[in-house]
């Protein structure tokens, strides 16, 4: 090799030991170098912002999920506790949905049981020609539950509405909750939230694609349920107080 090869070949190796400590003087600094892949300060800056709302996002499902984990039971082993609340999932036509369906046979399940008395179903009717509750109401009379031991609330629009409407409407204290997995931890937080001592239970089900959908759900409802906790807004009906779930647990004994 000539004088000027090697002259060259001194000039690229000091480029790359001077490359070498700017990049170790960034990570003392606790920067990472600029790279293509990022595209330099501000493609940085874009990733560490969409990293932050993907925290932000997700804050509200972990803490819901760490609130509710101790009160989560099974039908075999919940306590004994005098109104099962079921929350709506929708109809299939006149009959309830898949999931529905599985929440209400828990709910019979736990009546047969004599682990609770009265049934509340809550759900949409914001339609005369769609009536969750009257379909959940049907279907567990069907299943054994008598007619006079389940209330329906006409106006549970959302979680939140229901909690609150079985507190202050119907007068419920202490209640355990039907749902499935991916919804029962926002459920038992929320109703907890408003005022109820609740416990969950989260129905087993196939975990198919509209499971892993649900799962997503959650997680864009989580945080409208973290406003509700911080706002505590009224439902969208609330109305008159109600003796339905007074009565059927008169009527039960």
């Amino acid at each position: 090799m000539g004088n000027g090869g090697r002259a060259a070949a001194r000039e690229r190796a000091g480029r790359t030991v001077l490359k070498a400590r700017r990049a170790a003087a960034h990570l003392v600094a606790g920067r990472a170098p600029a790279s293509r892949a990022t595209g330099g300060p501000g493609g940085r800056r874009a990733l560490l912002a969409v990293m932050a709302l993907c925290v932000l996002a997700l804050l509200p499902a972990a803490w819901m999920r760490f609130s509710a984990d101790g009160h989560l039971r099974g039908t075999a082993d919940v306590v004994r506790t005098e109104v099962a609340v079921v929350f709506g999932a929708g109809l299939w036509g006149e009959e309830p949905s898949p999931y529905l369906a599985r929440r209400l046979d828990a709910a019979a399940e736990l009546y047969e049981t004599g682990r609770t008395e009265v049934v509340l179903v809550t759900g949409d009717n914001s339609r005369e020609e769609y009536d969750e509750p009257e379909a959940m109401r049907r279907y567990l009379v069907a299943r054994g539950v008598p007619d006079h031991r389940i209330v329906s609330d006409y106006a549970g629009f959302d979680t939140w509405d229901s909690c609150v409407r079985a507190r202050k409407i119907f007068g419920v204290d202490r209640a355990v909750l039907i749902s499935q997995g991916f919804h029962i931890h926002r459920a038992v937080t929320l109703c907890r939230s408003a005022g109820l001592q609740a416990y969950g239970i989260g129905v087993d089900d196939r975990h198919d694609v509209s499971w892993y959908a649900g799962g997503a759900r959650e997680v864009l409802a989580s945080g409208k349920a973290a406003l509700d906790v911080l706002l505590r807004p009224d439902p969208v009906f609330l109305g008159e107080q109600e003796e339905g779930v007074t009565r059927a647990l008169e009527s039960a004994r």
